[in-house]
């Protein structure tokens, strides 16, 4: 997505020193067609996976995120199932809640349960940046509009530096999505391609 012309939206913040890789719900809830909250997103995956294989590459910490309900009633979803339906998949214990087989994730990676939109909400995000040193948040996942939006807004207001991979993020809606990044990019985020933010991380390998 490129720069504002604007002198006042859409500037560049850029790379910071540290960066952490957030690959946000691609749970077998949100990937898989079939299922109430599932669309179809296998571009995603892909440019996920190669995101996964530099991150490992060049040793920088990979939070994978899922969002699991404890309560068999969904209580603990609070008023959002009067909201949306579908939550019913993202019970604890279900196989919604794990992460898509199709990543190239590594032992080594952390899991973040979360019930709500920002991975920032009601969990220990923050900490575990901080206790990595990581000031920058790059982040791929679904869906735009939602949980991505919601925590790359969480992320600049916690003083983190979010870039959103415009080609790893999904949303079940073209609209929304073609929207939210447009809005991050103004306002919140830099929204890059793949291919910049691969040449960013593999730099140092080849210095």
């Amino acid at each position: 997505m490129p720069e504002s012309d604007s002198p006042v939206w859409g500037k560049r913040m850029g790379f910071g020193q540290r960066p952490a890789l957030l690959i946000v719900d691609l749970t077998r809830a949100f990937t898989e067609a079939g299922r109430p909250l599932g669309s179809s997103m296998p571009a995603t995956l892909e440019a996920t996976n190669a995101l996964l294989d530099c991150a490992h590459n060049a040793e920088i910490p990979v939070i994978f995120t899922t969002v699991s309900y404890d309560s068999s009633d969904l209580s603990d979803a609070g008023i959002w199932i009067t909201k949306i339906g579908g939550l019913e998949d993202l019970r604890s214990g279900s196989n919604g809640v794990d992460i898509a087989p199709q990543l190239h994730r590594e032992e080594r990676d952390g899991l973040l349960v979360k019930k709500y939109a920002s991975c920032f909400f009601g969990t220990d995000l923050v900490s575990r940046l901080l206790s990595m040193g990581c000031d920058t948040l790059i982040m791929a996942g679904c869906s735009t509009s939602g949980c991505i939006r919601a925590t790359a807004v969480d992320a600049i207001q916690y003083g983190f530096r979010p870039i959103v991979v415009e080609d790893a993020v999904a949303d079940r809606w073209p609209e929304a999505h073609q929207q939210s990044l447009s809005d991050l990019q103004a306002k919140y985020a830099d929204v890059l391609p793949l291919e910049d933010v691969l040449a960013h991380l593999e730099a140092p390998l080849k210095a």
